[in-house]
């Protein structure tokens, strides 16, 4: 039976071309071999789909935006004055900010399993010669393999695009590593949901060749009397030129001769599509912990759930991986006297601040309003809010109260 039997019915039965299905779309309805292969999932093609993109670059620009901090143990400040301040906030190396550099190794660690950068040193004249970190190189994960040796020392070799192959001892090495079966190397974000990744991409793709290839499924063509192998052939070459394709989707059938088309309702196999795809959704964002609203799939309202959504996000999905980064830090960036005294921390403040009247009420109770005992100086709450401290020059504008200067 030919395809326009199958789908519209009607036509010449000795004479019909045999059906030729997609291969593409019936492997995936069959549910045989993955298209993508057996093997590791591709990256790029992974983040070629929405969910995946969003959640890798939602937990990845999220780390590289917020602040990382080297801070004084001791006296709880900003240790501004420490090589390693610049490095981690501002300067990593000569040619990447510091978001550019987190985000980089953030996106390495979710879709390879391990982040790496390689620590230059230099020796600092003014303290006897302690080295120092100055620069830090990251690495391709696919370059660099983790070894733990006899000795219980990770060693890292390290193969360049020129040249010979090179070890690397772990003290000169910043690994960010992922969950870990083995304790040496990080597992995959994706290679963990390789199966829901491919199936999403399998389906994404069957329905793009549907659409590309253009067909009426469920419809027919209904003619008052036999066909000719003629009229037959004709109507075929019609249809294809005109109505077949996505370029001619939306076109108004024309038919002649007392054709009819009918085209039916949607089919139970059409809503198991779209539930399996939003399925599929959910699937990636459980595996990589990012709420169902933050893929902008959930139907619920945005209100005032919005800010409990926001500290679930920090609490599950961002705080294993802050912690992640600042003992890797602490590990290796912080040497001798400083391991103890120094420490790396993100400030995930800006994301768990709620809405302008909650901050107020917070920060009033903050400086002793309602009886209150204060735990904070007026400085401390201005710095909060990004203000300068009141000792500061007044701007132009302002009056030395720190209000709007008022002529009289």
């Amino acid at each position: 039976m030919g395809i326009f039997q199958r789908l519209f019915g009607g036509g010449p039965k000795a004479e019909a071309a045999p059906f030729v299905a997609d291969p593409v779309v019936m492997e995936t309805l069959r549910g045989g071999a993955w298209l993508w292969g057996e093997g590791e999932v591709n990256v790029e093609q992974a983040l070629r789909n929405p969910a995946v993109f969003r959640c890798v670059m939602l937990i990845s620009t999220t780390i590289g935006m917020l602040p990382l901090h080297l801070i004084d143990e001791e006296t709880k400040e900003k240790a501004t004055d420490h090589p390693l301040f610049a490095l981690l906030h501002s300067e990593p190396n000569g040619w990447q900010t510091a978001y550019e550099f987190r985000c980089l190794l953030q996106l390495r660690a979710l879709t390879k399993g391990n982040a790496y950068a390689q620590i230059v040193w230099s020796r600092d004249l003014r303290q006897g010669g302690r080295r120092k970190p100055i620069r830090l190189i990251p690495l391709d994960p696919d370059r660099v393999t983790a070894k733990l040796s006899d000795a219980w020392e990770m060693v890292y070799e390290y193969q360049p695009p020129k040249g010979g192959r090179q070890t690397i001892p772990a003290s000169d090495m910043l690994h960010l590593r992922g969950p870990s079966l083995d304790g040496i190397v990080g597992v995959s974000m994706l290679r963990q949901a390789r199966d829901a990744v491919r199936l999403a991409l399998d389906a994404d793709l069957a329905i793009r060749r549907l659409f590309r290839n253009g067909s009426f499924v469920g419809a027919t063509l209904e003619t008052p009397g036999e066909m000719s192998q003629e009229a037959y052939e004709r109507l075929v070459a019609s249809w294809n030129e005109q109505y077949a394709g996505a370029e001619n989707a939306g076109k108004t059938p024309v038919l002649e001769g007392g054709t009819k088309l009918n085209v039916h309702g949607t089919s139970a196999k059409d809503a198991q599509s779209n539930e399996l795809r939003g399925r599929q959704i959910e699937e990636i964002a459980r595996v990589f912990g990012v709420p169902r609203p933050l893929l902008m799939i959930d139907e619920t309202s945005w209100g005032s759930g919005i800010d409990a959504l926001g500290q679930f996000f920090v609490q599950y999905g961002l705080n294993p991986w802050f912690e992640a980064w600042q003992q890797a830090i602490d590990r290796v960036l912080l040497v001798g006297a400083d391991r103890g005294r120094y420490a790396a921390k993100f400030n995930p403040a800006a994301l768990l601040r709620g809405s302008i009247k909650d901050q107020g009420e917070y920060l009033a109770k903050a400086l002793g309003s309602g009886g209150h005992q204060p735990w904070m100086h007026v400085d401390e709450v201005r710095s909060v809010l990004d203000l300068p401290n009141r000792d500061a020059p007044p701007h132009p504008m302002m009056g030395h109260n720190g209000g709007p200067q008022i002529d009289p």
